[in-house]
């Protein structure tokens, strides 16, 4: 009190307004724990530009998923026939890249101001070279082998029933997300998952399969079980995705995001320059440039355009991941692949029968009820940060653990 008075009355009442600024300060940002197994983020309702980011990411799914599936059916229907080449391109592209690692962004925009219990400080900063690389080269290998898997679906596969069977990718990735990231199942994510899962599976009972280019009952077969096991693949490498963000590299900043698919891109395209060598396909890439019947332009920008739509895809997934959650990244992937049927009668035309018609409607039905129970999310939250008239929550500290709190 003695120091207190020896203060003017101007002067204390400036510190007085400087300490409520910096509480109001300090309470727009999420509170969040730290101990020595993880980080757990208290988030506050989503703002405009959240809204914005993700509106943004969900275009580049939707879009360049859609542009890069169509290119590749027409490399194998006007003359390619290099499934590793056709592999390659899906990955190849990432050095353009790094052209974004220029661009300034916020450091954190998640955890800005994170202070840490002495004990627990060691363990939270960044991650080990060797715990990346293993990261890296894991995810990288995983993607490898199910980009494969995806070349081989779409060659013997009609362009829209490979589209339609990829929207299983949803039902794994909410399998693998219950395991490694605890995500809870709700009503409506039960529903979601169903329809999506019943989409796919009609497909097996059409009544005329389609095949393309007089493809065999048996590559029909193996396109069907290969297009199948490329979602499940492709679910496990969004969880795992995830799951990195969460455990190992404790960040989801843009820098962060970039790295992941820089480096798992740059191990999985080492992966299959190796196979396409091995597999003695290369030999054979001059003579099919050749004779590729649109020509030789078209045969080097049908290539160009597949890789760069991957590309942007790719950017748009992660970021989904990164601002949302993996379940959510392949639910926008999912609704996006009925799309592409559309497009496919268009330009390709496949036949639009009943079974593939229903099979949309439920596709997409399944991907509104995913939305719904986020926008639910999103209510739940604005009322109980409402109810206690700030941002942050009330937290229970586990005993006997390090811990750190933001925003305080």
């Amino acid at each position: 009190m003695g120091e207190l008075a020896r203060h003017h009355p101007q002067e204390l009442q400036l510190h007085i307004v400087e300490d409520q600024e910096a509480k109001e300060a300090n309470s727009s940002l999420p509170t969040s724990i730290i101990t020595n197994n993880q980080a757990t983020i208290i988030p506050k309702p989503k703002n405009f530009g959240w809204w914005i980011r993700v509106a943004l990411y969900s275009f580049l799914v939707l879009s360049s998923q859609s542009v890069a599936t169509l290119l590749g059916r027409l490399y194998y229907n006007k003359g390619g026939n290099s499934k590793w080449l056709a592999t390659l391109v899906q990955l190849v592209a990432f050095p353009i890249l790094f052209l974004l690692y220029f661009i300034p962004t916020p450091k954190d925009r998640n955890n800005p101001n994170i202070q840490m219990h002495p004990q627990a400080q060691s363990q939270s900063q960044s991650p080990s070279l060797k715990s990346l690389a293993l990261v890296y080269l894991s995810i990288g290998t995983i993607l490898a082998i199910d980009c494969y898997l995806y070349s081989l679906g779409l060659l013997y596969l009609p362009v829209s029933t490979y589209s339609l069977i990829c929207s299983s990718q949803l039902a794994f990735n909410a399998l693998f997300s219950f395991f490694l990231n605890g995500q809870k199942f709700t009503p409506y994510i039960i529903n979601s998952l169903v329809l999506l899962t019943i989409s796919s599976t009609l497909l097996v009972f059409q009544s005329d399969s389609e095949d393309p280019k007089g493809v065999s009952t048996g590559k029909y077969g193996l396109g069907f079980v290969c297009t199948i096991g490329a979602s499940a693949g492709y679910g496990l490498v969004l969880s795992l995705t995830q799951l990195s963000f969460r455990r190992v590299i404790r960040k989801e900043t843009f820098r962060a995001v970039l790295d992941m698919l820089v480096y798992q891109s740059l191990v999985a395209s080492v992966i299959i320059l190796v196979g396409l060598f091995a597999s003695g396909e290369w030999e054979h890439l001059g003579r099919e440039m050749d004779e590729y019947e649109l020509g030789k332009v078209s045969y080097v920008m049908n290539l160009v355009g597949t890789a760069i739509s991957w590309q942007l895809f790719g950017i748009g997934a992660i970021g989904l991941i990164s601002d949302v959650s993996s379940l959510f990244s392949n639910s926008i992937s999912a609704v996006g692949l009925p799309i592409v049927p559309i497009f496919a009668v268009v330009f390709f035309g496949d036949r639009m029968d009943g079974i593939k018609v229903i099979s949309m409607i439920l596709a997409i039905w399944g991907f509104v009820s995913y939305v719904y129970q986020h926008y639910l999310d999103d209510a739940k939250l604005k009322g109980q940060r409402n109810s206690v008239g700030g941002d942050e929550f009330s937290i229970r500290w586990p005993q006997n653990a390090p811990n750190a709190r933001v925003g305080e």
